[in-house]
């Protein structure tokens, strides 16, 4: 049992930041708060003998040095149950849909990832029916992926559409430093899709406090542990992870720790792991899937949060131009899957590439004023018809289709003998006129 002692003094504040003395009191213990301003949860984010440091959610407008300080004995929790989808809430777990209050079943956050001797290899293939993804670069079923984008770019609607289209059993949104009307657009998009009815959403927009940022991908990744549990399989969908890190570093900042790489600190590496590392395949149960942007502030894949990302994760995504970059993208588990999806997968797949690379080289030669040749001119075409029927990311079309979308926008460039595929393939799999 816990005591209910209440203290009435907090020695210093900054920022969300308050520090007093207190007795019995445990690392990420949760916290009241009562001031003029109301009541306040707060979690213990540092102890140092008697003096211990809590992080404010509400933010520390309106408590005073005087405010009343009760700790609660456990570590903060989340509602957890079937009635959480479709409902969005904030980044303390409030409801952020003018719904009810849900507090039965808590379960907690923040815990330690799977034991390893739990996991199944990775061998299922989610399909999101976006070509690039599906036949380029199969997401694979407890996979932990990057978005990389900079600023600008369409990455809220692709999860969107990944959200929509991917065949998961659950879809958990975490959002983090969102726009307001970012998060309704993902709201209403969901919800006229039917996508709504099996998504929970964790969102932290920008006007909410810092402190909530920090929750959202701890607060999501529990909820989708539980529903893995149950065996289901959990698509979380996070954005922005860079957002996250900036929190971070601003509490960092105001307990005045000492600052590591550009002002974060010095254990980003392993904060962003504690959460990535949350992909898993159940074995007996069902799993959890991880695909998180990332923004690149100034496009700099060097920058710190970016750059400690990929020596997480297994492979990335790169955004450029609205559309998922085939060069530099890679799924680094594609192969345990597109082996099983059809023989001509991965033939295809590098025939389409090799053909687009050499489509760029051409448009190079040709901004430089060299003639064309009748190769070019093909090439010219086929990048044309490969980037409005591949690239574009509203084309929504299942795996087989784009494999014969593939053939068919060959066929409709090149001769079966330009194109550098075995003629056992060709002769099954080229249309025919």
């Amino acid at each position: 049992m816990f005591d209910n002692k209440v203290y009435h003094k907090i020695d210093a504040l900054s920022g969300s930041v308050a520090t007093l003395r207190a007795e019995g009191v445990k690392y990420n213990e949760i916290a009241e708060v009562t001031s003029r301003a109301g009541v306040s949860l707060a979690q213990v984010i540092k102890l140092d003998g008697p003096n211990v440091t809590l992080q404010i959610f509400a933010g520390a407008r309106g408590v005073d040095t005087s405010a009343r300080v009760r700790f609660l004995g456990e570590t903060m929790k989340v509602p957890f149950g079937d009635e959480l989808l479709g409902r969005a809430f904030t980044g303390s777990g409030e409801p952020r849909d003018g719904g009810p209050h849900l507090d039965s079943n808590k379960v907690p956050i923040g815990q330690p990832s799977v034991n390893p001797a739990k996991r199944i290899m990775p061998n299922r293939m989610v399909r999101t029916n976006i070509p690039m993804i599906d036949l380029f670069n199969s997401l694979v079923v407890s996979q932990k992926l990057p978005i990389f984008a900079k600023a600008g770019e369409p990455y809220n609607d692709l999860l969107a559409r990944i959200a929509m289209q991917a065949n998961s059993d659950v879809i958990v949104l975490g959002g983090m430093g969102l726009k307001y009307d970012a998060y309704l657009k993902f709201r209403d998009t969901l919800d006229k899709s039917g996508a709504l009815a099996k998504t929970v959403m964790f969102v932290h927009t920008a006007a909410d406090p810092t402190v909530e940022c920090m929750l959202v991908p701890d607060l999501s990744l529990a909820v989708a542990e539980q529903f893995a549990l149950k065996g289901k399989d959990v698509l979380v969908l996070l954005t922005d992870m860079t957002s996250f890190a900036d929190a971070m570093k601003e509490i960092a900042i105001t307990m005045e720790q000492i600052p590591s790489n550009r002002g974060y600190p010095g254990d980003l590496y392993s904060q962003l792991a504690s959460r990535y590392e949350k992909a898993v395949d159940f074995d007996g149960a069902g799993s959890i899937t991880v695909l998180a942007v990332t923004t690149m502030p100034g496009d700099d894949v060097t920058h710190p949060v970016p750059d400690n990302t990929g020596y997480i994760t297994e492979g990335q995504f790169y955004l450029r131009n609205g559309r998922i970059e085939p060069f530099g993208s890679l799924s680094r588990l594609k192969q345990q899957v597109n082996k099983h999806t059809r023989k001509d997968h991965r033939t295809i797949m590098d025939a389409l590439i090799k053909l687009y690379a050499s489509y760029k080289e051409t448009v190079e030669k040709q901004s430089m004023g060299f003639r064309m040749s009748s190769w070019d001119e093909k090439l010219l075409k086929y990048g044309e018809m490969f980037e409005k029927e591949m690239m574009d990311l509203s084309v929504n079309i299942p795996l087989e289709e784009a494999l014969d979308k593939g053939w068919q926008i060959l066929a409709d460039c090149f001769d079966k003998t330009e194109v550098g595929i075995p003629s056992k393939l060709t002769e099954e799999f080229w249309p025919k006129s």
